[in-house]
């Protein structure tokens, strides 16, 4: 059952990944990427990770539009996706990049202080 799940949760993030390319024609969305989607055991209830370029107002519009558009993303994924059950989908904004680019920032300006 764990690799069925991690299957799923792979075929999820390309739909989803495509769905907003080509399906999505809302202008609120701005240039966002499926980072990674974590499903429940029972497959029902998906927490899809996404990351968006721009500023934290452009993140926030972004976030919004994404949370109108659930409906139809789930009725698309339904079109696209052999499943009992289609999953209700959650977004979250994933800073995973952002806090890594501080960490790396940090840690030169100190490597670059002790070097001196």
């Amino acid at each position: 059952m764990k690799y069925r799940r991690l299957r799923i949760q792979d075929q999820l993030r390309e739909e989803m990944s495509q769905i907003l390319f080509r399906d999505i024609k809302d202008p609120g969305i701005g240039f966002v990427t499926i980072m990674e989607v974590k499903l429940t055991e029972d497959l029902k209830f998906a927490k899809v990770f996404c990351s968006v370029y721009g500023d934290e107002a452009e993140k926030a519009k972004s976030m919004a539009a994404l949370n109108r558009s659930k409906g139809y993303i789930k009725f698309l994924l339904g079109q696209r996706i052999r499943l009992k059950y289609i999953p209700e989908i959650n977004f979250v904004l994933d800073d995973t990049f952002e806090k890594v680019a501080r960490i790396e920032e940090i840690l030169k300006k100190e490597k670059d202080a002790h070097s001196d």
